[in-house]
């Protein structure tokens, strides 16, 4: 499960989450691990465009959080993936996007929270574009690592 921040111009149009240029990089990192958008669940922190396209406030990413929680509850991903500081909050209110970005972290025995740079900030500062790739790589080992691990328990007598 893939989390951004909120919908774009693009976005708030179509009423799909990620299909402007931001989602346009997601799909091509997405390919750059053998997966593609139909293989993940995506959405957003806050449901709607906030005015002017400004940062979320935290009154309305809390009022959005309900849904966010819902969907989580529904699907029971065993990895989420933060895209940017905004979706990250939710998880870790106290951790920084560049100190944790490309790392896994638990946050319960069954789900790992997994931050990824959010690809509008690549659109914005290509100096991060490479980072990103590289924490997509970093997430495809660990999505390997951990569906052997899983195979593994569960095919022990």
């Amino acid at each position: 499960m893939f989390i951004g921040e909120a919908p774009g111009q693009k976005e708030d149009e179509l009423g799909r989450p990620f299909v402007g240029p931001a989602g346009q990089l997601l799909d091509e990192l997405l390919q750059s691990i053998g997966l593609r958008r139909e293989d993940v669940y995506i959405s957003n922190v806050v449901k709607y465009r906030p005015p002017g396209n400004r940062d979320p406030t935290p009154e309305e990413k809390e009022q959005c959080m309900p849904w966010l929680k819902k969907e989580i509850a529904i699907l029971r991903p065993r990895v989420i993936c933060p895209l940017g500081r905004h979706a990250l909050g939710h998880f870790f209110s106290t951790l920084s996007i560049t100190a944790v970005h490309g790392k896994a972290l638990a946050l319960t025995d069954a789900m790992t929270v997994f931050p990824i740079y959010h690809p509008a900030a690549a659109l914005h500062n290509p100096g991060l574009r490479k980072a990103l790739f590289d924490d997509f790589a970093a997430l495809q080992r660990f999505l390997t690592r951990a569906s052997s691990s899983a195979s593994s328990v569960s095919s022990s007598p």
